[in-house]
């Protein structure tokens, strides 16, 4: 049996003997490592001392290439089968199998970056015209909630979570608390002001005195029972006005926050600034709303500038 075969195999009997893997996780390991050790043979390799960095990174290359019996992988597709390697050879040096691991520094390909789906301004217009039943106290709170979600980038965790005494009317900001406990300032626009006031003198007391609890708390955001909205039932209201509003494509809380930065980018918003509202910790987090605006200036450009036409 040859060495690569032979050191495959007892790998595969430590996935799945000492680590436990589930049966479709081997299947998938047994997969790669097979379509390894094939390349590996295309190459005259048939010991584990012969494989060099260059031989890792020559298989990346052809699993992103493919060949005439595989198509080409994804760098998702790709990443996973160089983890599949990555792995074996780090096992080989462990078990003394080998003296070198060829692929510790074959990184695995980073999957594209998808860029946030942001709504054109009418589009959320729309869904804020259309939140909740006409003439309802909900529609008030439904309206007041989603004002602040477009109004503040602010997540869906971070709007339910507010209280009343989070708003601070004469500076006309929000104190939102973002991941790991972080709080952070963020001025609120009149409309969103205008919103939350309305909620509060003619929506919230009503739906305080519908709770069945001595206290509801300070909780800004009320459940018909009086209780503090969650996360889902303000997903739910936000679903429900867009379809009210005849917005087909996919909204989720998270695209009024992509809509806001990129609104914000389109106006002409430093990015950091952008960073500091959104309650990134890193810039390189908000950059991926600038790809959104050079796309948006790319289209204008295409159909605006008479030297720019086909």
């Amino acid at each position: 049996m040859p060495d690569i075969t032979r050191a495959v195999r007892t790998y595969l009997d430590h996935l799945s003997v000492e680590r436990g893997l589930a049966a479709n996780t081997l299947t998938s390991y047994r997969r790669d490592l097979r379509r390894y050790a094939g390349y590996l043979a295309e190459c005259g390799i048939d010991e584990l001392s012969a494989i060099t960095e260059g031989t890792v990174s020559g298989f990346l290359v052809r699993l992103r290439e493919g060949d005439a019996d595989h198509p080409a992988l994804s760098a998702t597709s790709a990443a996973r089968t160089v983890v599949a390697v990555r792995g074996f050879h780090k096992f080989a040096v462990a078990d003394g199998l080998a003296t070198v691991d060829p692929a510790s520094a074959v990184k695995p390909p980073s999957p594209a970056k998808r860029l946030p789906k942001a709504l054109p301004l009418a589009d959320v217009e729309a869904i804020l015209e259309a939140a909740g039943a006409p003439g309802t106290t909900l529609a008030l709170r439904d309206r007041a909630l989603l004002e602040v979600l477009y109004g503040t980038g602010a997540r869906i965790s971070e709007a339910v979570g507010l209280d009343v005494d989070d708003l601070d009317p004469v500076d006309g900001t929000v104190l939102l608390r973002g991941k790991g406990s972080k709080e952070r300032l963020v001025p609120v626009g009149s409309y969103a002001r205008e919103a939350v006031d309305a909620y509060l003198v003619r929506g919230r007391p009503e739906l305080v005195a519908a709770s069945t609890k001595a206290t509801t708390g300070g909780a800004l955001f009320l459940n018909a029972r009086g209780g503090r909205l969650s996360r889902q039932s303000a997903w739910a209201v936000l679903v429900k006005a867009a379809e009210r509003a005849g917005v087909t494509r996919d909204v989720s809380p998270h695209t009024m926050r992509h809509s806001f930065a990129t609104h914000l980018l389109d106006g002409g918003a430093d990015v950091r600034v952008v960073q500091e509202l959104l309650g990134h910790a890193s810039v390189t987090t908000t950059q991926v709303y600038t790809l959104v605006t050079v796309d948006n200036l790319r289209e204008v450009f295409a159909t605006a500038h008479p030297r720019a036409r086909d």
